[in-house]
């Protein structure tokens, strides 16, 4: 079963790396994280980016040019999530 887990972001840098840890931390084989950041202007966006070299195979991260808003960065995931085959979609 493939999971996938949607975060958008908006001035989150302090807080995402330990939420990736945690997550990451979880008993789930088949998981992967869908980080949607609005352009936060605290660098969310790069930490999100470093974090992605380190787990290459288990995130993507969506770059968007602006606070386009909560609604429409879970239905970008989620579409994207879909496209990725997954069983079971998680927003955060």
């Amino acid at each position: 079963m493939k999971l996938i887990v949607v975060i958008p972001t908006y001035n989150e840098a302090d807080n995402l790396p330990k939420m990736v840890e945690a997550l990451f931390a979880l008993p789930f084989a088949d998981r992967h994280l869908i980080i949607v950041d609005d352009n936060s202007p605290d660098g969310t966006g790069q930490v999100a980016d470093e974090l992605c070299t380190q787990h290459p195979d288990y995130m993507t991260v969506m770059h968007r040019p602006g606070k386009l808003g909560l609604g429409s960065a879970y239905a970008q995931g989620f579409q994207v999530a879909l496209k990725m085959g997954a069983d079971v979609i998680v927003q955060m």
